[in-house]
């Protein structure tokens, strides 16, 4: 295991992407502190949904002052996941460890080869947003927000990644929410999924209290960060970027689970 400066840098680099994609940091953070770190599996599935409450939240609030969040929307996605958070942080209990990681390994390869292939054939466009009303911005239909809390919330518990990887997504493709919208969004969602997620891995004993002040320390001001740099970089060196070092981080927690799998 490595020391407390070394595992402050990877919380702060998970807080810069989390609040640069609405992601809740949990793709950099779970591999990290598995593979890096050198923790358990359990340990890097339920501590990150623990250092996810504040980072999400501090991207949050930087997005909600330049109008980038709709706080409706979130918190209806966030309710609607709670007892599905809790009932992904059971499942994950009962897969194990090692299939847990495996899970956690393939969706990041698909996030990652997603992000890729939108990023090249879209350079810069975003989704046309519904038409805004008097009152302000579209209220999003009650049903698929429901449907993307309770989707996101189960994956939020089971494998610790927070949930912004369905929320954005759903958010731009299905609903027409302009991506940076859709991007401070997701971290309201990330947010309220996290507190569930949270007591419920603390129980089953897969958080590390230590291990989350530290990466709390860099992802809270990493998360600042992220969220300010979303609104000058290009979107596209970004999100290829992103999703490169997405994919090393992939291959890399796949190679190490399966290889102790087979050699069990």
């Amino acid at each position: 295991m490595r020391g407390p400066l070394f595992t402050v840098a990877v919380g702060f680099v998970s807080g810069v992407l989390s609040g640069q994609f609405g992601i809740g940091g949990g793709l950099v953070t779970t591999p990290a502190i598995r593979l890096l770190l050198g923790y358990p599996a359990l340990i890097a599935v339920g501590t990150p949904l623990l250092v996810i409450l504040p980072t999400a939240l501090t991207g949050a609030l930087s997005y909600a002052r330049r109008g980038l969040v709709d706080v409706r929307a979130g918190i209806v996605m966030g309710v609607f996941g709670v007892a599905a958070s809790v009932a992904g942080a059971l499942g994950s209990d009962l897969a194990g460890g090692p299939v847990v990681m495996v899970l956690t390994a393939a969706m990041i390869l698909w996030v990652a080869a997603d992000m890729a292939v939108r990023a090249r054939r879209d350079p810069g466009a975003e989704p046309v947003a519904p038409a805004e009303t008097a009152d302000g911005p579209p209220r999003l239909s009650l049903s698929r927000l429901a449907v993307i809390g309770l989707v996101a919330g189960f994956y939020s518990g089971l494998l610790g990644l927070g949930g912004g990887f369905v929320v954005v997504p759903a958010l731009t493709r299905w609903l027409g929410l302009p991506l940076k919208r859709a991007l401070g969004t997701s971290l309201v969602v990330v947010a309220v999924l996290a507190v569930p997620g949270t007591i419920a891995h603390y129980l089953l004993g897969h958080v590390d209290l230590t291990l989350a002040a530290w990466l709390v320390l860099g992802s809270v001001p990493g998360a600042l960060i992220g969220a300010r740099f979303t609104a000058v970089a290009r979107e596209r060196t970004v999100a290829i970027a992103f999703a490169c070092v997405l994919a090393l981080a992939g291959l890399a927690l796949a190679g190490t689970e399966l290889a102790k799998v087979v050699a069990r």
